[in-house]
This record gives C-alpha cells, structure tokens and sequence, in this order.
C-alpha cells in the first residue's frame, strides 16, 4: 500500500517500475531535504549502495509501505511503525526488464537484533535500512536503495493523479478494516467493499483495496496481487507526469515519501520512463506454496520459507549479495 505509492513511484520511474518512482522519489526527496532518514543499526548482509543505481546498471530497490501512527509497542517498550508492504523491485536497463517480488509481511526471517520474527518487525530496527538489512540476509541478495510511503502519501499521489483504473477479480469485503487515517482512534475498524469488476478508485478507496486483510481467500497473498495491480496502474498514470509537475508532486508529500537516494540518482533514472512501455517488460512473483506454508510460531500467524526453493528462484531474478 505505502510502499504502492513508493513502488507506484518505483514501478512509474522504473518505466513500468520506475516511470512513476522517480518523478515522486525526485518530489519526496525535495520535500524531506535528505536522502537517508536513519543510519543503518549494523553493517548489512550485502555491501548495500545506492551509488550503482545510475540508469547503466541493472539495480534492486526494496520498497516499503507502512502506518505511521506508531500504534504498535516494539522490542525497547516504545512505539514503532509496521511495515505493511514490502516489494523488490529488480531493473536492468539495458534488457528493459523489470521484476517485482512481494515479500509477505508474515514471513519468518531473523531480524537484524538476530532475533526471529515476521518480516514486518525488522523496521523497528533502524527504520527502513533495518529492513534492508532483513532482506538482505534473508535472501543473500544485495540491494542498491530503499524508497519508504506512508498511507496517507498512498491516498495523496493517488488523488493527485486522478484516481487508479483497476479490475478487480474478487471483491474486498472486511469487517475489520483500521479507521485510522484521520482518526482520535488509531484502533477503530470500519466495514469496507471494493466490489468485483471494473472499477474506478481514488485514493481513499485504492488504499483500502491494497490494505485489507480480511475476507480474501487467498489471505496475504491476495494482497500482494492488489498492490501489484495498484502499483501497474499507477504506472499507467505515471506517463502523464512532466518535469514541471514535479513541484507540486513534492508538496502533495509533504515528507509521506523518503528514500535512501540521491536526487541525482533519481535524474539519472528519469530516462528510463519512456524505455518501459511494454506490460510484458514487467515480471511479477508472488511466494505462493510451496515456497511458503502457513505456521504458527510463539502463537502467531506466520510464513515459513522453504528456502531451498525460495533462494534459487530469488538468484535467479536477484542476483546474489
């Protein structure tokens, strides 16, 4: 969802992930002044930098998306931010090939503490390069840069550009939504529906469709598939972007975007808007079973991996750290 908007931002920018990525990274980071909000708590897996990411080389970019109302207690007793979605985006601009994975935020992984957890806990550590660091270790991969959205930066790029277009193949029908966006109680639920069909959402709507949670059948997974869709359309719309909206990208913000790259980094990814036309250039994966199976661990819902064939699959995309 966040991390939508972040990959909407990605996927555009990437051309079909970064065509709308960059204009909104180059926004964001004029908003926020600054290119990494934390320091990395301890040195990463892999030797991560975004220096590679200049447009020649091929690059991976972890897109986070989460709450920002720091409603959850962490590890150290104090408040933290879950990270809701995680999706890497893998670009080589030579092939004009793109890949993106959505890393479930159930799945087991250890935690940069050495702690195991679920995926979405790593940001207590360090922020979003806490979470570099999970996924680095957890899939030996090396990644070159983060870009992090709050929900309501999703809800604001989203209406800023008019709405999404989707089709929904099943419909989103939750009990339990969170009514936390512009609420005095971050732990109120609201009853939503995104019904099936063609369907016209703005960005109030669109975030619920990415976010929810409950009555999807295939449970984390079907999410994954929605902010993948999200983030496609948003890259349908990201073409229309000029130089000159940029601006106005950036206030619409208002610091819901952060990333771990330089503003020249991102001029130099501009380029790549116009080379990734084609759908087919975009790959998209999902670890569905067998590559994952449902457990519970220390009373908790989770993802285990089977490693032996998530780590061949994610090379052979990725690369190795």
């Amino acid at each position: 969802m966040a991390v939508i908007v972040l990959a909407g931002l990605v996927v555009s920018c990437l051309g079909g992930v970064l065509a709308y990525f960059a204009p909104a990274l180059a926004l964001a980071y004029r908003a926020t002044g600054q290119a990494t909000a934390v320091p990395l708590p301890h040195p990463t897996h892999g030797a991560s930098s975004a220096a590679t990411v200049t447009g020649g080389e091929a690059f991976t970019v972890l897109l986070l998306g989460s709450d920002d109302d720091q409603k959850f207690a962490n590890a150290n007793g104090g408040k933290t931010i879950v990270t809701q979605s995680m999706i890497l985006v893998r670009v080589d601009p030579v092939t004009r090939h793109a890949v993106m994975l959505s890393i479930p935020r159930d799945l087991w992984i250890q935690l940069p503490n050495g702690a195991y957890g679920k995926a979405d806990q790593a940001s207590e550590f360090g922020g979003p390069p806490g979470s570099v660091a999970a996924v680095e270790q957890a899939f030996d991969i090396k990644i070159d840069a983060w870009v992090w959205v709050g929900l309501t930066g999703l809800i604001r790029l989203i209406d800023y550009m008019g709405g999404v277009d989707v089709v929904t193949s099943q419909p989103v029908m939750d009990d339990y939504y969170p009514a936390d966006i512009d609420s005095k109680d971050p732990y109120a639920y609201e009853r939503v529906a995104v019904l099936p069909g063609p369907q016209h959402l703005n960005g109030h709507d669109a975030l619920q469709y990415v976010r929810s949670r409950h009555g999807d059948l295939q449970g984390d997974f079907g999410r994954s598939e929605r902010q993948q869709q999200v983030l496609m359309a948003l890259k349908a719309k990201a073409r229309y972007i000029k130089p000159e909206d940029l601006p106005n990208l950036a206030s619409t913000f208002n610091g819901e975007l952060q990333t771990s790259m330089s503003l020249t980094q991102i001029r130099n990814l501009l380029p790549l808007a116009q080379a990734f036309d084609n759908p087919n250039q975009i790959q998209h994966v999902i670890l569905l079973p067998p590559y994952t199976a449902s457990k519970t661990i220390d009373g908790q819902d989770a993802l285990v991996g089977n490693w032996s064939l998530i780590l061949p699959l994610v090379h052979q995309y990725f690369g190795y750290a």
